[in-house]
């Protein structure tokens, strides 16, 4: 007879996440997570069948506080949004971003290219963007991405000078932002597609 639920897997994850925000997923361990709920291993793998099938539902949960922070931000901007949520989620998770973006790890597998199909049908909601085909406004984005990554890098190995605060770091964002959409406009307009 297997063993009792008791916990659900939302707790399971929940004491997971915890442990992820705290730590960084790859400090995550079953164990770890039975200390956090004050219960023996036997309830998580009721739930999972392994430390990566948890760590698999604690990256779903990044993905879902990540979206929320984009839906959260109304800079005015989809572009806007994308790297202000960036900004706060580095802010706020510091242990988890460094796991997510400067270790190699196959936890974003499918994340990446999921959340890239998001963010582009967000970006196409920007009047800004108007005119640009899916392709370019996926060159838009990788740039975007670089850029805001080392910028997030930065703000999380607290690598900038203390007067640049999140607004400022908006500001610099949005900037770049609109320097990339104007560059990538002038090369449609200078290539006959525009």
């Amino acid at each position: 007879m297997p063993p009792k639920k008791k916990f659900s897997t939302e707790q399971i994850i929940e004491a997971a996440w915890t442990i992820a925000k705290a730590e960084g997923i790859d400090s995550m361990t079953i164990r770890k997570v039975a200390d956090q709920l004050g219960s023996s291993i036997a309830p998580i793998y009721v739930n999972f069948s392994d430390a990566k099938e948890l760590k698999q539902a604690v990256v779903k949960k990044v993905s879902q506080v990540g979206q929320q922070m984009i839906r959260e931000q109304h800079t005015g901007s989809p572009f806007g949004d994308i790297g202000a949520a960036s900004l706060q989620f580095a802010l706020e998770y510091p242990a988890l971003f460094r796991d997510l973006a400067m270790k190699p790890n196959d936890y974003l597998q499918n994340y990446d290219q999921d959340l890239g199909t998001e963010l582009v049908n967000h970006m196409k909601t920007d009047p800004e963007l108007t005119g640009f085909e899916e392709q370019e406004l996926r060159m838009i984005l990788l740039k975007m991405r670089v850029f805001q990554t080392g910028l997030t890098m930065m703000v999380v190995n607290r690598k900038l000078p203390p007067e640049i605060d999140l607004k400022r770091m908006k500001e610099l964002l949005d900037s770049v932002a609109e320097d990339v959409v104007i560059a990538a406009r002038l090369r449609k307009q200078e290539n006959g597609s525009g």
